[in-house]
Formats: C-alpha cells, sequence, structure tokens
C-alpha cells in the first residue's frame, strides 16, 4: 500500500537524507544541487511506483478495456514538481531540501526537460495522460524513448542552431527499464505467397527495448504508463571486422539500427532522412501493437474480442501504419479471415486530425513504403481495392470522386495518403476545435464525410491546470485557492466564480501583484538567456510557438517595425511600453521560417540598441523553447499572440494556457480562438481580420497583395525598410525573400490583407492597457471563462464518445 503521507512532514528530510546515502551514494553533508535533485526524485519515485503497481493489478483483475494512446511526440516537461504536486508533498520536500539550506525551486531547475516532443502536438498528448491518470481511466501511452529529441536550439549571429539535446546524458529517476520487454521490429525484403498466405521475408531487423515512465493521476492513487521504445541493434556485430582494425564497419550495422530512436523528426529533405522517418514511425507502432496485443491474449483467449477491451487511438498520422500493421498481425500471424479482421480493425481505431493544410497531411512514396513494408503495402492496396469498390457503388461512374478518395495519389510520384488510411481503418474521426472540425467535413475530407457523416465528429483540445496553473504559477494557484478553495484542480469549472469577482478592487490588487511577480521572473529569466534588461512595467506582448508561416510570426514583425517607425516619427506621443516577446523552434530544413527568427533578431538589435527608443519597445527571443520556459512565460505575459491565418489553426493550446493565466488575447477567428471568445466574452478578446470564408473568398477572386502595398503607405514603409537591409546593413538584400513571398510570391497566408486591421487592434491594446483597473477586470474575466478548456473535460469526452472506457475499481 502507499506510504502514510501523514508522517512525511517530520520524515522527509530523514527519507532525502537517506536516499542521498544509499541510492545516490553521496554524503548528505556533501549533496550538490542535482543530487538532492535525484534524492527528492527517489522519495516521489517510491510512493509513485507503490500507487502503479496497485494501479496495474487493478486493471489486471477486472480485465478493463483500455485506452492505448499513440504518438510521435509527448512533450512531458520536467517530472519532479508535478510528481511532487500529484503525492501532495510539495510542502514537504520544501522543508526537507531546506534543511540542506536550498530552495525547492532551485533544486527543480537541475532537472532537463524529457525531449520527447516539440510542439504542441506532444505537448496535447502530455495533458491528455496527466487527465486520463487523475480520471482513473485505463490508459498505456506508446512513443519512442529518444536519446537527442529534435535539437537543442542556440542563437548565434541570429541565427539558429541546432545541436543535440542530450537530455539522457546523466539519466533520469522517472523512467523503469524494462529489461524483460523486448520485441523485434522487422524491415525491407519481400513477400511470397503459398497456398493463399503471405510470407513476409524481412531484411533487417532492429530490437525494441521497453523503458515505462510513470504519469501521476491528481486527488487519485491512480497513476499511468507511458512506454517508450528504443531501438537495439542485434546483440551480435561483426566481431572480425572490428579485431582488424576497421572500427567504423563494425559499428555501421549497430548505428543505422539504433539510430531510429537517437532524433525527433529526423531531416527529411534527403532520401536518408526520408527513409528513418518512415522507419521511426512502423518502429514504435510495430512495438506497441505486439506489446498490446501480448497483454490482451494474456488475459483472453483469442483476439476475436480485442475491440470489447481496447481502444487505439492515432494521435496525427504519425502511427497511421498501425492500421496495416494490425491487419498484417490478425491476418498473417493469427489465420483471421480478412473481413473478420477489417471490421475488428475499424471498430478498435481512432483518429485525431490535427491540419487543416492539405500539403501538411502525411504521405509516403510508394515506391519507398514498397522498399520498407513490402508487405504493409500490399496490404493497403487490398485495403483501397475493397474501399474503392465500397465507394463506386455509392456514386457510380463518378472517378474523379474515387481518385480523391484512394488511399494512392496518383498524381505525379505515386504516394500512400496516411490520413486517407487513417481515416478508412477507424470508426471514429475527430477535430480538435469547432471551426477545425466543420471545415475537416466541408473541405479536405468532405468527401470522406459524404460517405461516413456520422464517423466525424469534434473534441475541443484542453490543457491541464495542474501543470498549466497550479505548478507554472503557483501565485495565482494560492489566490485562487484563497478565493475558490482547491477544488478548481479537479474541476475547472469553478473559475467561473471569478466573475464575481473581477471589479472587486482588493481581489484586483492582489491579482496584479501576482502577475507583477511573475513579470519580474520572466525578465529575469529574459536577462539571462539574451542579456535584454526589459522593463516589468511595459506591456508583455508574447507569441510562443512552432516557427511557421501560417502562425505569422512575420506578421507580429511588421507591426514591430510599424510601431518603430511610428515611435520615430512622433517620440513624445503617449506610447504604452511594450516588450514583444518571441520563442520557438524552425524545423532544421525550413529556411523561410529560419530567415524569419534572424529577422526577428535583426530588428531587436537595430529597436533595442535605439537610444531614441529606450523602453518604450523593445524585442526579445527566449532560446530553445520547451516546457520549463514556458512555464515561465505563460504566467508573465499580458498579451497573447494567436494571429494564424484564419482556417489554417486546427486549435492551439498556447492560446489556452496563456489566457489561464491572466493574459487577453489578440487574434483572428481561427481554431479555438473562437471557443475562448464565446467563453471569455467578444469585450475580453481582441480579434481582427478576415474570417474563414472572407480569407476563402478573396483567395477565390483573386488575391493580390501589391493592391495593399500600394495602397498603405505605413505598409510599404515597413516592408521597404526590411527588403532594403534597414535591419540588415550588413548584408542588405538577406529579406529580400521573405518580402518578394509577400509582393510576388502571392502571400499565401494573407499577411498584408490583414496588416491594417492587426495594427488597429493593437492600437485597442495599447488603449486598455492605458487603463490598468480595467486591464485587469478583463485579464480576470479570461481566467473566469477558462473552465471548458481543461484536458479532463476533453479526456471525459472522448472516453464518453470515441473510447467507451471507464475508470476501474478492485472488486
Amino acid at each position: 500500500m502507499p506510504l502514510n503521507t501523514k508522517h512525511l512532514p517530520t520524515e522527509s528530510g530523514a527519507l532525502i537524507d537517506a536516499h542521498l546515502l544509499h541510492t545516490i551514494g553521496v554524503d548528505p553533508a556533501q549533496a550538490s544541487h542535482s543530487d538532492l535533485m535525484l534524492a527528492v526524485s527517489q522519495m516521489a519515485r517510491t510512493q509513485l511506483s507503490e500507487r502503479w503497481v496497485e494501479t496495474q493489478a487493478v486493471e489486471r483483475q477486472n480485465k478493463a478495456r483500455r485506452v492505448v494512446y499513440l504518438s510521435m511526440e509527448f512533450l512531458m516537461g520536467r517530472t519532479l514538481s508535478n510528481a511532487l504536486g500529484a503525492l501532495e508533498l510539495t510542502e514537504e520536500a520544501a522543508r526537507g531540501v531546506k534543511q540542506h539550506a536550498q530552495q525547492l525551486e532551485d533544486i527543480a531547475d537541475h532537472e532537463p526537460d524529457a525531449a520527447l516532443g516539440n510542439g504542441g502536438l506532444g505537448r496535447l498528448a502530455a495533458c491528455f495522460l496527466d487527465s486520463m491518470a487523475t480520471l482513473g481511466l485505463p490508459s498505456w501511452g506508446y512513443g519512442i524513448r529518444y536519446e537527442y529529441g529534435m535539437f537543442a536550439q542556440h542563437i548565434a549571429g541570429g541565427s539558429q542552431q541546432e545541436y543535440p539535446d542530450p537530455w539522457l546524458l546523466d539519466g533520469t529517476p522517472w523512467e523503469f527499464p524494462r529489461a524483460d520487454i523486448t520485441y523485434p521490429v522487422r524491415f525491407g525484403g519481400w513477400v511470397e505467397h503459398v497456398d493463399g498466405q503471405a510470407f513476409w521475408r524481412n531484411s533487417g531487423e532492429v530490437a525494441a527495448k521497453a523503458y515505462d515512465m510513470v504519469v501521476p493521476g491528481h486527488g487519485t492513487q491512480k497513476v499511468s504508463t507511458l512506454r517508450l521504445w528504443k531501438a537495439v541493434a542485434p546483440a551480435h556485430f561483426d566481431l572480425g571486422a572490428f579485431n582488424t582494425g576497421d572500427y567504423h564497419r563494425a559499428a555501421s550495422a549497430k548505428n543505422e539500427f539504433e539510430n531510429i530512436s537517437w532524433v525527433l523528426y529526423p531531416n527529411d529533405s534527403t532520401p536518408a532522412g526520408r527513409e528513418l522517418r518512415l522507419k521511426q514511425e512502423y518502429f514504435f507502432v510495430a512495438a506497441s501493437m505486439q506489446d498490446l496485443i501480448k497483454r490482451h491474449l494474456d488475459e483472453h483467449p483469442s483476439l476475436v474480442n480485442l475491440a470489447e477491451h481496447v481502444a487505439i487511438h492515432l494521435n496525427d498520422t504519425h502511427p497511421a501504419i498501425g492500421v496495416a500493421e494490425l491487419m498484417r498481425i490478425l491476418c498473417d500471424e493469427h489465420d483471421m479471415p480478412w473481413a473478420d479482421a477489417w471490421k475488428l480493425c475499424c471498430a478498435t481505431f481512432s483518429y485525431t486530425n490535427h491540419t487543416l493544410m492539405p500539403e501538411a497531411l502525411e504521405t509516403w512514396p510508394v515506391s519507398l513504403m514498397q522498399h520498407v513494408l513490402p508487405r504493409h503495402l500490399e496490404i493497403i492496396f487490398r485495403i483501397n481495392k475493397e474501399f474503392l469498390e465500397f465507394a463506386a457503388a455509392k456514386r457510380p461512374g463518378d472517378d474523379q470522386f474515387l481518385a480523391r478518395l484512394s488511399l494512392i495519389g496518383e498524381q505525379g510520384e505515386r504516394r500512400v495518403r496516411m490520413a486517407h488510411l487513417s481515416i478508412v481503418g477507424s470508426h471514429k474521426v475527430n477535430g480538435v476545435s469547432a471551426l477545425h472540425s466543420d471545415l475537416l467535413v466541408e473541405t479536405i475530407f468532405a468527401d470522406f464525410a459524404a460517405l461516413w457523416p456520422e464517423r466525424f465528429t469534434n473534441m475541443t483540445n484542453g490543457v491541464t491546470p495542474r501543470r498549466w496553473l497550479a505548478q507554472a504559477n503557483p501565485g495565482l494557484a494560492g489566490l485562487l485557492d484563497q478565493t475558490l478553495g482547491k477544488g478548481w484542480r479537479l474541476d475547472l469549472d469553478q473559475l467561473q466564480q471569478l466573475k464575481a469577482k473581477k471589479a472587486d478592487a482588493t481581489f484586483q490588487q492582489s491579482f496584479m501583484a501576482v502577475k507583477r511577480a511573475n513579470k519580474v521572473r520572466l525578465a529575469k529569466l529574459i536577462e539571462h538567456t539574451t542579456g535584454i534588461v526589459v522593463s516589468p512595467d511595459s506591456l508583455f506582448d508574447v507569441q510562443v510557438k512552432r516557427i511557421h508561416e501560417y502562425k505569422r510570426q512575420l506578421l507580429n514583425v511588421l507591426h514591430v517595425v510599424w510601431r518603430y517607425q511610428a515611435i520615430l516619427a512622433e517620440p513624445h506621443a503617449h506610447w504604452v511600453p511594450r516588450t514583444v516577446i518571441f520563442a520557438g523552434k524552425a524545423a532544421s530544413s525550413y529556411v523561410s521560417a529560419k530567415s524569419i527568427i534572424h529577422l526577428i533578431h535583426d530588428v531587436g538589435n537595430i529597436i533595442n540598441r535605439d537610444p531614441r527608443i529606450g523602453d518604450k519597445l523593445k524585442v526579445v527571443f527566449i532560446p530553445n523553447y520547451g516546457v520549463s520556459v514556458a512555464e515561465v512565460i505563460m504566467p508573465g505575459a499580458d498579451l497573447s499572440e494567436q494571429i494564424s491565418t484564419a482556417g489554417t489553426e486546427a486549435s492551439g493550446t498556447g492560446n489556452m494556457k496563456l489566457a489561464l493565466n491572466g493574459a487577453l488575447t489578440i487574434g483572428t477567428d481561427d481554431g479555438a480562438n473562437i471557443e475562448i471568445r464565446q467563453n471569455v466574452g467578444d469585450d475580453n478578446i481582441f480579434i481582427f481580420g478576415l474570417k474563414t470564408p472572407e480569407v476563402k473568398a478573396l483567395r477565390h477572386s483573386g488575391y493580390q497583395p501589391m493592391r495593399y502595398y500600394e495602397k498603405l503607405p505605413a505598409l510599404k514603409s515597413v516592408l521597404d525598410a526590411i527588403a532594403g537591409g534597414g535591419f540588415s546593413p550588413d548584408e542588405p538584400g538577406r529579406y529580400r525573400p521573405l518580402v518578394d513571398s509577400l509582393l510576388w510570391g502571392g502571400d499565401h497566408y494573407m499577411l498584408l490583407a490583414d496588416f491594417e486591421a492587426y495594427i488597429g487592434a493593437q492600437a485597442k491594446v495599447d488603449a486598455l492597457y492605458r487603463k490598468p483597473a480595467q486591464w485587469c477586470e478583463h485579464a480576470i474575466a479570461n481566467v473566469a471563462g477558462m473552465g471548458v478548456f481543461s484536458s479532463d473535460r476533453t479526456i471525459g469526452e472522448y472516453a464518453r464518445q470515441i473510447w467507451h472506457v471507464a475508470p476501474v475499481s478492485r472488486r
């Protein structure tokens, strides 16, 4: 049974010292910050292990129906603070650490972020695991144990530089190696057919070795599992080559296999990179399928009832090959008739789509699939043949309809469409915001929705309040505890009670004191990471997310340059001091995104050093954005930039985290911004720009960005300054390609069309910020309206409507 935490206030120091001595192997009096971090982690790990074993025993005893969540990313961040919060050990641990003359916050800072994800997709998966555990749902997350993550971002001369992120260099106390859980994963070769039976003769094989991480629930004893797979080469290697001194050849085979789990999203601009990425996707899916099937067969006599006891969820298309893999296992290894296997497969899988942009939907060349996964390609061809026969019966003679539906794209290089495979192989497909889900069935998946309207639904995203409010913003969490009690942590709808407090002068004073303390903390992070000193009294204007053209960081930069020019033109006007804060990574092969990062730095270098500007405007880029950095940025933000072109952002969760921490949103009517507006009220958000139907109509009528350039002198001045080298005097033509992409390249994301409205919205921001009491009232209204955006609500809806999974208790 779990340890009795009632005795821990007096024993926490002794427990920490015991782990320092017996687990870490150091003299407690000589313990370093890292030693203390490990010792406190081991103290928490002990309790989590007991809860974890108990959870698994109960689920086995009940033969529980489980969720299997397959995701290429799990952006977990640091574990220690979250674990202590779940165990209600934070205060006791702080007292124990204080006996060593240290602060718990400083100790926790020595834990590296787990480099298991990059952006919103991975952080969403992490929030979902937290909620699954908190709601007591039997669940397993499956992914890859990346040794180096995506990359560590450094800035040199304003340019992004990528370096390995060796987060496992010194090990981690939060993983449990499972030496006895290893599965073979095969690649390549050919397929033989003998008497109607398929035999895959592979040419290569790698072992998938299991490592488990615990995901604790809050307010419950339940603990869920994140199982990650490491690629391990066969035990033997070319000893003969090694003994003759050919060390490179001896090691090359080992590296060829083990590089599968080295890096998240290897650069796919080369054939080798594309092959490695496909191997990654199949590697973790194949291992996970073997694992879940073994677990099922340990509890049930056959796979006939698999769909009754397992709900497999595809988080985007990265694990879509799982549809073909399950069919291969059922038909080739368990001799199940094709029709029965296909019915079982569709009843087992469900799929979340995360993009509205056709160019972002994952596809693989048929030739590459044939080379890496020949049996799976055969299976996909058969699925496609039978599916198109079904569709043809619905619309006889409509070849264009069938071409759009086909799992194989025939235009140009033949490619396997992984989103199509996910839809055809699933019983439910969901978008992640109301607008996104509507557009899915109206645009990119309209033909599938015509066939199966009941298959499509919406599950608006959410974030865990434990991580993104209780842990990230302890000042505000404490104020909420005093005002509402602690129940909001497990029932975020209780935040609605704050509406009655938004005009209360005493509450406003406390709320703004918390905000300023968070801004001071963020200012220290900015100075530490960039060397730039910013004023906490300025408006902190924040855009933190993956650097991508559709997210329109460049539009933000255009406003910064406009503001700079306007201040120079009217230096004595009543300007609201503003610090514009950027953070995010650009994919290593994404030239335009990396150019935008460089431009942000160049603009900042000019503005921050201009004595005529002073503190009226500062521009900073915080490097190596990740969960722990976000936990400092989100609570310190005043303004949240959510400015994607309407109809391009599926949902967004950064918008939710920022509003939950009291930032006002400036954004387009896109993704979850629409639902945020509906919940916080039109008066508490700054919405601007074209709406989705207007974007579509303007494109249809023939969008001409040069007209905006010629019509708006302020816009022309901004673009001319950037294109003419005003911010890159050392290389005047550096940003001509970026500007040309707007003026002559079609401005695909319509920055110029929204520029004037964006500047107007920013003026409204300034006007409100000049009235601190009113600004505070709007900020409180944002917090009060965010209850619906808890990931607990999202996961509860998944559990009821898609997975049909419920908590279990000991019989």
